[in-house]
């Protein structure tokens, strides 16, 4: 785990607004305190991070950053075990931030001081209230080989085409969007699985069983799968297709028109801050629709404010636009309460 620190700039916000053409709404709101503000967030491109996030931030509001950095679970768990963490505002796996928010360990979060919250894509509002603010999601789709496949696939109904017997491959359910394939499957039954906490998703997987010739942990093992034959299809968030279809080019990748699941990473203020005023205006400069344009192409994250417009090269393999408005969000704290009975089920069902 490492930390480093963005010195401030003695600019004043109105003056650095005023440069930029915002407004408090579009961009980050001005603190009502200076000081430090600690950030705890994911381990990448931290050069970038700085430059197109903090740097603006820190200038705009007078406040000293520090940045605490690592993967997702590591960082939660380590809020979990300190109560009196120092640690203002956290960037999270939506699992995670779900598991902080239904423990409390998060403020719930002040719509009046993140305006920004209002501006979100619809699938993004839904998970404010189980997750934070989400500031970049992704989304499960269908990459396929329509030669090698024999068929035009274009719905999730069609994995469960008998043509396609051992020839498809889906995420284990320990995985990123393995909850997400239960949802799916729980809708090609026509079940909302919030009902029956899966058991007609489950069902339905038993059905797809004859097609699934393995279950993966990583992504980036498809790109063999198909590369050797084995597959023809697989389940698979939008992130991956770059480095699958690099490989096999053959490929392609779609969204069916009845919709996906969005995961989303999020922003929540931790509940012992003593800089919220700041960590609040730290949210909605994430959310706005300056920074998620530049994040977009600097960061390649996919923008959750619906007031974000992107060219098509930089749009390309996103959950932006029509697939966003398409995208519904997962309840993980629902997910969350039901995960140990569901791998239980999950092994039993499609690994024996």
């Amino acid at each position: 785990m490492k930390s480093w620190k963005i010195a401030s700039l003695s600019l004043a916000a109105t003056v650095l607004l005023a440069a930029c053409g915002g407004t408090e709404s579009d961009t980050a709101s001005s603190a009502d305190n200076s000081g430090e503000l600690i950030v705890s967030t994911f381990a990448l491109s931290e050069d970038v991070i700085k430059r197109d996030v903090l740097d603006p931030f820190s200038e705009e509001n007078d406040v000293e950053i520090t940045y605490e950095v690592g993967n997702s679970s590591e960082r939660f768990t380590k809020l979990q075990n300190n109560p009196n963490s120092t640690i203002d505002v956290i960037e999270l796996s939506q699992a995670n931030a779900a598991t902080g928010v239904a423990d409390g360990l998060f403020e719930e979060l002040d719509e009046t001081k993140v305006p920004n919250l209002a501006k979100l894509v619809d699938g993004a509002k839904d998970a404010i209230a189980t997750s934070g603010a989400p500031y970049t999601m992704n989304s499960i789709g269908i990459i396929y080989n329509e030669e090698a496949a024999g068929m035009t696939i274009d719905e999730w109904s069609d994995l469960w085409d008998p043509s396609l017997a051992g020839k498809i491959s889906i995420p284990d359910i320990t995985t990123t969007f393995g909850p997400a394939m239960l949802h799916v499957a729980s809708d090609y039954k026509g079940v909302d699985i919030t009902t029956d906490a899966g058991a007609a998703g489950f069902e339905a997987l038993t059905e797809l069983k004859p097609n699934i010739i393995k279950t993966y942990s990583k992504s980036s093992d498809l790109a063999n799968l198909f590369q050797s034959g084995e597959i023809v299809a697989a389940v698979v968030g939008d992130f991956a297709f770059p480095i699958i279809s690099e490989a096999n080019p053959d490929v392609q990748f779609l969204v069916p028109e009845s919709g996906t699941y969005a995961n989303f990473n999020t922003l929540n203020v931790v509940a012992s801050s003593d800089n919220k005023e700041a960590a609040y205006a730290f949210i909605n400069w994430k959310l706005s629709q300056e920074l998620q344009t530049t994040t977009a192409a600097s960061l390649n994250e996919a923008p959750t404010n619906v007031e974000v417009e992107l060219d098509e090269e930089t749009a390309r393999n996103k959950t932006y636009g029509d697939v966003a408005q398409r995208a519904k969000a997962v309840d993980f704290t629902f997910v969350n309460e039901n995960l140990a009975d569901w791998i239980n089920q999950w092994n039993e069902t499609l690994n024996q």
